[in-house]
Protein backbone atom coordinates (compact mmCIF):
# COMPACT_ATOMS: atom_id res chain seq x y z
CA UNK A 1 0.00 0.00 0.00
CA UNK A 2 2.90 2.29 0.90
CA UNK A 3 4.57 1.60 -2.45
CA UNK A 4 1.31 2.40 -4.27
CA UNK A 5 1.03 5.76 -2.47
CA UNK A 6 4.67 6.57 -3.36
CA UNK A 7 4.02 5.68 -6.99
CA UNK A 8 0.99 7.99 -7.13
CA UNK A 9 3.00 10.81 -5.51
CA UNK A 10 5.83 10.27 -7.97
CA UNK A 11 3.38 10.37 -10.89
CA UNK A 12 1.76 13.57 -9.61
CA UNK A 13 5.21 15.18 -9.18
CA UNK A 14 6.23 14.17 -12.70
CA UNK A 15 3.04 15.58 -14.20
CA UNK A 16 3.48 18.83 -12.26
CA UNK A 17 7.11 19.13 -13.34
CA UNK A 18 6.23 18.44 -16.99
CA UNK A 19 3.54 21.11 -16.90
CA UNK A 20 5.98 23.59 -15.42
CA UNK A 21 8.56 22.83 -18.12
CA UNK A 22 5.98 23.20 -20.89
CA UNK A 23 4.96 26.59 -19.58
CA UNK A 24 8.55 27.93 -19.58
CA UNK A 25 8.78 28.71 -23.33
CA UNK A 26 5.40 30.40 -23.23
CA UNK A 27 6.45 32.46 -20.21
CA UNK A 28 9.76 33.33 -21.87
CA UNK A 29 7.97 34.24 -25.07
CA UNK A 30 5.52 36.43 -23.16
CA UNK A 31 8.42 38.15 -21.42
CA UNK A 32 10.16 38.76 -24.78
CA UNK A 33 6.93 40.15 -26.22
CA UNK A 34 6.79 42.55 -23.31
CA UNK A 35 10.41 43.58 -23.83
CA UNK A 36 9.79 44.11 -27.56
CA UNK A 37 6.73 46.25 -26.89
CA UNK A 38 8.70 48.32 -24.40
CA UNK A 39 11.53 48.76 -26.89
CA UNK A 40 9.07 49.95 -29.54
CA UNK A 41 7.62 52.54 -27.15
CA UNK A 42 11.05 53.77 -26.02
CA UNK A 43 12.45 54.00 -29.54
CA UNK A 44 9.36 55.71 -30.90
CA UNK A 45 9.74 58.25 -28.11
CA UNK A 46 13.37 58.88 -29.15
CA UNK A 47 12.27 59.26 -32.78
CA UNK A 48 9.46 61.67 -31.92
CA UNK A 49 10.95 64.46 -34.02
CA UNK A 50 9.81 66.13 -37.27
CA UNK A 51 12.59 64.55 -39.36
CA UNK A 52 11.43 61.06 -38.33
CA UNK A 53 7.70 61.58 -38.83
CA UNK A 54 7.55 58.97 -41.64
CA UNK A 55 9.75 56.40 -39.90
CA UNK A 56 8.15 53.18 -38.65
CA UNK A 57 9.56 50.96 -35.89
CA UNK A 58 9.09 47.21 -35.45
CA UNK A 59 10.80 45.00 -32.88
CA UNK A 60 10.76 41.21 -32.84
CA UNK A 61 12.94 39.08 -30.57
CA UNK A 62 15.18 42.04 -29.84
CA UNK A 63 15.75 42.88 -33.53
CA UNK A 64 14.66 46.35 -34.70
CA UNK A 65 13.43 47.02 -38.21
CA UNK A 66 13.31 50.66 -39.26
CA UNK A 67 11.30 51.51 -42.36
CA UNK A 68 9.66 54.49 -44.03
CA UNK A 69 11.26 57.62 -45.49
CA UNK A 70 13.37 60.62 -44.48
CA UNK A 71 14.50 63.71 -46.41
CA UNK A 72 18.27 63.44 -45.78
CA UNK A 73 20.70 60.58 -45.37
CA UNK A 74 21.82 62.22 -42.11
CA UNK A 75 18.40 61.41 -40.62
CA UNK A 76 18.63 57.76 -41.70
CA UNK A 77 22.03 57.43 -40.03
CA UNK A 78 20.78 59.22 -36.90
CA UNK A 79 17.77 56.90 -36.57
CA UNK A 80 20.14 53.94 -36.85
CA UNK A 81 22.36 55.27 -34.06
CA UNK A 82 19.38 55.87 -31.77
CA UNK A 83 18.13 52.33 -32.37
CA UNK A 84 21.53 50.80 -31.60
CA UNK A 85 21.67 52.68 -28.29
CA UNK A 86 18.29 51.30 -27.16
CA UNK A 87 18.63 48.92 -24.21
CA UNK A 88 17.95 45.27 -25.00
CA UNK A 89 18.31 45.66 -28.78
CA UNK A 90 20.52 42.98 -30.35
CA UNK A 91 20.48 44.10 -34.00
CA UNK A 92 19.07 46.78 -36.29
CA UNK A 93 17.74 46.43 -39.83
CA UNK A 94 17.75 49.90 -41.38
CA UNK A 95 15.37 49.84 -44.35
CA UNK A 96 14.66 53.58 -44.31
CA UNK A 97 14.70 55.16 -47.76
CA UNK A 98 16.00 58.67 -48.43
CA UNK A 99 13.20 60.34 -50.37
CA UNK A 100 14.62 63.85 -50.71
CA UNK A 101 15.11 65.76 -53.96
CA UNK A 102 16.41 63.91 -57.00
CA UNK A 103 19.90 65.14 -57.95
CA UNK A 104 21.97 63.78 -60.84
CA UNK A 105 25.20 61.94 -60.08
CA UNK A 106 27.23 64.50 -62.05
CA UNK A 107 25.76 67.35 -60.05
CA UNK A 108 26.35 65.57 -56.75
CA UNK A 109 29.93 64.75 -57.76
CA UNK A 110 30.66 68.38 -58.67
CA UNK A 111 29.04 69.95 -55.60
CA UNK A 112 30.40 67.47 -53.07
CA UNK A 113 33.85 67.54 -54.66
CA UNK A 114 34.01 71.30 -54.21
CA UNK A 115 32.90 71.08 -50.60
CA UNK A 116 35.42 68.34 -49.80
CA UNK A 117 38.24 70.37 -51.32
CA UNK A 118 37.67 73.16 -48.80
CA UNK A 119 36.84 70.90 -45.86
CA UNK A 120 39.13 71.25 -42.83
CA UNK A 121 41.05 74.18 -44.32
CA UNK A 122 43.48 75.35 -41.65
CA UNK A 123 43.66 71.89 -40.05
CA UNK A 124 46.38 70.44 -42.28
CA UNK A 125 44.00 69.28 -45.00
CA UNK A 126 46.97 69.18 -47.38
CA UNK A 127 47.69 65.82 -45.71
CA UNK A 128 44.23 64.46 -46.62
CA UNK A 129 43.47 62.93 -50.01
CA UNK A 130 39.84 61.81 -49.86
CA UNK A 131 38.40 60.40 -53.06
CA UNK A 132 34.77 60.69 -54.13
CA UNK A 133 32.55 58.38 -56.15
CA UNK A 134 28.82 58.75 -56.90
CA UNK A 135 26.51 56.17 -58.43
CA UNK A 136 22.72 56.36 -58.36
CA UNK A 137 22.90 58.79 -55.45
CA UNK A 138 25.15 56.51 -53.38
CA UNK A 139 28.31 58.37 -52.35
CA UNK A 140 31.51 56.41 -51.73
CA UNK A 141 34.37 58.14 -49.93
CA UNK A 142 37.83 56.59 -50.13
CA UNK A 143 41.46 57.62 -50.11
CA UNK A 144 43.40 58.80 -47.07
CA UNK A 145 42.65 60.95 -44.02
CA UNK A 146 45.28 62.18 -41.59
CA UNK A 147 43.05 61.47 -38.58
CA UNK A 148 39.56 60.50 -37.49
CA UNK A 149 38.35 64.14 -37.20
CA UNK A 150 39.18 64.59 -40.90
CA UNK A 151 37.34 61.40 -41.85
CA UNK A 152 34.31 62.20 -39.69
CA UNK A 153 34.12 65.73 -41.08
CA UNK A 154 34.04 64.43 -44.67
CA UNK A 155 31.35 61.87 -43.83
CA UNK A 156 29.23 64.48 -42.05
CA UNK A 157 29.60 66.89 -44.97
CA UNK A 158 28.17 64.49 -47.56
CA UNK A 159 25.51 63.10 -45.20
CA UNK A 160 23.66 66.41 -44.97
CA UNK A 161 23.68 67.19 -48.68
CA UNK A 162 20.26 66.88 -50.38
CA UNK A 163 20.09 64.11 -52.97
CA UNK A 164 22.54 61.75 -51.25
CA UNK A 165 20.79 58.38 -50.86
CA UNK A 166 23.49 56.47 -49.01
CA UNK A 167 27.11 56.88 -47.88
CA UNK A 168 29.82 54.21 -48.05
CA UNK A 169 32.90 54.85 -45.90
CA UNK A 170 36.10 53.41 -47.40
CA UNK A 171 38.42 56.14 -46.09
CA UNK A 172 41.73 54.89 -44.75
CA UNK A 173 42.78 56.75 -41.62
CA UNK A 174 46.57 56.86 -41.56
CA UNK A 175 47.91 55.37 -38.29
CA UNK A 176 49.75 57.68 -35.87
CA UNK A 177 53.49 57.62 -36.44
CA UNK A 178 56.17 60.13 -35.36
CA UNK A 179 58.32 58.98 -38.28
CA UNK A 180 55.51 59.59 -40.79
CA UNK A 181 54.81 62.97 -39.18
CA UNK A 182 58.46 63.94 -39.73
CA UNK A 183 58.24 62.82 -43.36
CA UNK A 184 55.01 64.80 -43.88
CA UNK A 185 56.63 68.02 -42.70
CA UNK A 186 59.77 67.34 -44.74
CA UNK A 187 57.67 66.60 -47.85
CA UNK A 188 55.68 69.79 -47.38
CA UNK A 189 58.86 71.85 -47.17
CA UNK A 190 60.49 70.06 -50.10
CA UNK A 191 57.51 70.52 -52.42
CA UNK A 192 56.07 73.88 -51.38
CA UNK A 193 59.47 75.35 -50.72
CA UNK A 194 60.41 74.93 -54.37
CA UNK A 195 59.90 78.21 -56.33
CA UNK A 196 57.77 76.81 -59.17
CA UNK A 197 55.57 74.74 -56.83
CA UNK A 198 54.85 77.16 -53.97
CA UNK A 199 51.96 78.74 -55.92
CA UNK A 200 49.93 75.58 -55.23
CA UNK A 201 49.70 76.66 -51.58
CA UNK A 202 47.78 79.85 -52.43
CA UNK A 203 44.35 78.23 -52.86
CA UNK A 204 43.62 75.76 -50.03
CA UNK A 205 41.43 73.72 -52.37
CA UNK A 206 44.02 73.42 -55.15
CA UNK A 207 46.90 72.05 -53.13
CA UNK A 208 49.19 69.14 -53.89
CA UNK A 209 47.95 66.56 -51.40
CA UNK A 210 50.63 64.63 -49.49
CA UNK A 211 49.76 61.41 -47.67
CA UNK A 212 52.27 59.20 -45.85
CA UNK A 213 51.78 55.66 -44.59
CA UNK A 214 54.70 53.73 -43.05
CA UNK A 215 57.21 55.77 -45.01
CA UNK A 216 55.38 55.43 -48.34
CA UNK A 217 54.36 58.76 -49.90
CA UNK A 218 51.46 59.47 -52.25
CA UNK A 219 50.87 62.70 -54.14
CA UNK A 220 47.36 63.67 -55.28
CA UNK A 221 45.78 66.71 -56.84
CA UNK A 222 46.01 68.70 -60.07
CA UNK A 223 49.02 70.62 -61.41
CA UNK A 224 49.32 72.95 -64.37
CA UNK A 225 51.98 71.09 -66.36
CA UNK A 226 53.88 67.87 -66.84
CA UNK A 227 57.02 69.67 -65.66
CA UNK A 228 55.37 70.52 -62.31
CA UNK A 229 54.33 66.89 -61.89
CA UNK A 230 57.87 65.67 -62.55
CA UNK A 231 59.46 68.26 -60.25
CA UNK A 232 57.06 67.34 -57.43
CA UNK A 233 58.00 63.69 -57.93
CA UNK A 234 61.74 64.45 -57.77
CA UNK A 235 61.33 66.62 -54.67
CA UNK A 236 59.21 63.98 -52.93
CA UNK A 237 61.72 61.22 -53.64
CA UNK A 238 64.54 63.37 -52.27
CA UNK A 239 63.21 63.39 -48.69
CA UNK A 240 65.30 61.14 -46.39
CA UNK A 241 63.52 58.07 -44.99
CA UNK A 242 60.99 57.74 -47.84
CA UNK A 243 60.59 54.18 -49.13
CA UNK A 244 58.51 54.95 -52.22
CA UNK A 245 56.51 57.68 -53.94
CA UNK A 246 53.27 57.14 -55.86
CA UNK A 247 52.65 60.16 -58.07
CA UNK A 248 48.90 60.43 -58.78
CA UNK A 249 49.06 64.10 -59.76
CA UNK A 250 46.84 64.94 -62.72
CA UNK A 251 47.69 67.56 -65.32
CA UNK A 252 45.05 70.26 -65.78
CA UNK A 253 42.83 69.92 -68.87
CA UNK A 254 44.14 66.44 -69.59
CA UNK A 255 42.16 63.22 -69.02
CA UNK A 256 43.28 60.92 -66.21
CA UNK A 257 44.41 57.37 -66.92
CA UNK A 258 40.96 56.00 -66.03
CA UNK A 259 39.32 58.51 -68.36
CA UNK A 260 41.75 57.58 -71.15
CA UNK A 261 40.76 53.93 -70.76
CA UNK A 262 37.08 54.87 -71.03
CA UNK A 263 37.81 56.72 -74.31
CA UNK A 264 39.46 53.68 -75.90
CA UNK A 265 36.89 51.97 -78.20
Amino acid sequence: MKEKILTIKTLVLAVTLAGALLSLPQAAHSAQDGDDAGAVRDLQSKLNKPQFKNVKVEVQDGIVTLSGTVDLYEYKADADKRAHKEKGIMAVRNEIEVAGPSVSDDQLRAKLGEKLEYDRVGYGNVFDAISLGVQNGVVTLGGHALGYPDRDSALALVSVYPGVKDVVDEIQVDPPSPIDDRIRVAEYRAIYGYPTLNRYAIDPAKTIRITVTSGHVQLDGVVDSKADKEIANIRANGVPGVFSVINNLQIANQPSESQKQELVP
